[in-house]
């Protein structure tokens, strides 16, 4: 058979405008990540490299594509093979780029017990990996985890309670109190003149990874997260885990300025670098969002 005729390739003409570009590459890649031996999930990755040289037109972005294709899916989620990786990475590009970047988005399931019964339920915890590296083998590595959990406000709190004081003064300010009339009277509708308002909220938090983890430590993280707010959602629940839950809430009023103080004590005691938290309470009585950004350093 005769010799095919090679195939044009303009990727080799001179740039115009010519000027080195931050980062060249691919959003969205779907792809499956191995969690660790026995857990497999989908996953979308993004994949990019400088382009240090001004007169080049672009970079080899099949190499990147395919080389992640190939790599990715059995790579361990640890310092030592996602180095590995970035290096191969900017290596694929023969000179063109001397840094890489690496975002992995995916969500981590976790099975989570009800606050009394012995009921439990699978929930879901959005999760993203950015990883930076340069061709010096330095790695810098962000791992993203957003926690909801329940929110009551505390100004809200204070005014209902005004409330309830009142309908108790005007049922019972005059003449003897019977303990068990009260009580009857505090469980019935018209014990309760007033609620306060509650929102499901979000934290979503951005740690910096020690230089040499060995896993990605989405779990913990997420355990102090839901113990430090207290009041995580709950997954399947009978009606004594949402009585439980009424009276975590009670237990734990919050402003936006509250969630946000009490995860940034917790990431600052954390084995982490740097670290960044912000909480949005999806407001109930407005229609927008309460919402409080904190940053810090942990012990790592």
């Amino acid at each position: 058979m005769p010799n095919p005729r090679p195939l044009p390739d303009v990727a080799f003409e001179a740039a115009q405008l010519a000027r080195p570009l931050d980062w060249v590459g691919m959003d969205n890649i779907a792809l499956p990540l191995r969690l660790d031996a026995a857990l497999q999930v989908p996953a979308q990755v993004d994949v990019a490299v400088n382009l240090g040289d001004a007169d080049k037109r672009g970079i080899h972005m099949s190499r990147l594509y395919l080389h992640t294709q190939t790599a990715l899916p059995e790579t361990r989620l640890d310092a030592a093979s996602l180095g590995a990786l970035m290096q191969a990475l900017i290596e694929s590009q023969q000179g063109l780029a001397d840094r890489a970047r690496l975002r992995l988005r995916f969500d981590r399931l976790l099975l989570r017990p009800a606050l009394l019964s012995d009921n439990q339920g699978w929930r879901r915890y959005p999760v993203s990996l950015e990883l930076q590296a340069d061709a010096e083998g330095r790695l810098d590595a962000y791992l993203q985890v957003a926690v909801e959990y329940s929110s009551t406000c505390p100004a809200s709190a204070a005014l209902s309670r005004q409330l309830n004081a009142d309908a108790f003064v005007a049922a019972f300010g005059q003449g003897e109190v019977r303990v068990d009339e009260v009580q009857a009277w505090l469980a019935s509708k018209a014990g309760l003149a007033a609620t306060p308002h509650a929102q499901r909220s979000v934290a979503e938090v951005t740690v910096q990874l020690a230089a040499n983890f060995q896993q990605l430590p989405i779990e913990a993280l997420v355990n102090a997260l839901e113990q430090a707010l207290a009041t995580p959602v709950q997954t399947a629940v009978k009606r004594e885990d949402e009585q439980a839950f009424a009276r975590a809430n009670a237990e734990n009023l919050m402003f936006c300025e509250d969630a946000a103080r009490r995860v940034g004590a917790t990431l600052s005691a954390l084995p982490v670098r740097h670290w960044h938290a912000r909480v949005a309470h999806l407001e109930s009585l407005h229609a927008h969002d309460a919402v409080a950004s904190v940053s810090g350093h942990g012990q790592g």
